[in-house]
């Protein structure tokens, strides 16, 4: 049986690494998905940024992208896909409906949504049950805890995911970064 897990990191280095560790780890390229904020415009589409030669896209088809409700965003994978033709038809849910379906849980799905709109970098996979346990461990160290960034935003006021919500800006993506000590 194929379920999805899912992570959400605040950096996207932080993200590259996990998806590293899945592909190591064995789970095919096209079952992993990465969704990044993109407020501050910190991908511009170039297969080499850095000109070392390598190829600094993370996923094939890694693009640029609108989502509803998260406005800018780098992404590649199924999920992405989903949540694209989701908004595309007019479907109810967009990146929430897409993690839903996918098999998140009806609790966490909005939080990886908010965390995305506030500018970290969502990583999902579709895996054997078998190895969920395993790669949920190679996922998990540098990831945000959900429940204490939950609780953090709604000590701010937060009440939860609106896909209306206007997208972060760049301004307001550095600030929630500073926040919790992070960068791109």
């Amino acid at each position: 049986m194929t379920v999805t897990i899912s992570r959400l990191y605040d950096s996207y280095t932080e993200a590259q690494k996990a998806v590293g560790s899945l592909e190591a780890a064995g789970v095919p390229h096209g079952d992993i998905s990465i969704v990044a904020n993109n407020s501050e415009g910190w991908f511009d589409g170039k297969k080499d940024r850095d000109g070392d030669g390598v190829d600094d896209r993370l996923l094939a088809g890694l693009g640029l992208l609108a989502i509803p409700g998260l406005g800018p965003v780098v992404a590649a994978g199924w999920l992405a896909a989903t949540a694209v033709g989701a908004a595309a038809g007019a479907a109810t849910g967009g990146i929430v409906g897409a993690l839903t379906e996918a098999g998140v849980s009806k609790e966490d799905a909005p939080l990886y949504a908010e965390g995305v709109r506030r500018g970290g970098t969502l990583v999902s996979a579709k895996v054997n049950e078998a190895d969920r346990a395993r790669l949920e461990a190679l996922m998990s160290p540098s990831s945000v805890n959900l429940n204490d960034r939950r609780v953090a935003w709604e000590k701010s006021g937060w009440s939860g995911y609106d896909p209306a919500s206007p997208p972060y800006d760049a301004g307001q993506v550095r600030k929630e970064r500073e926040l919790y000590g992070r960068s791109r």
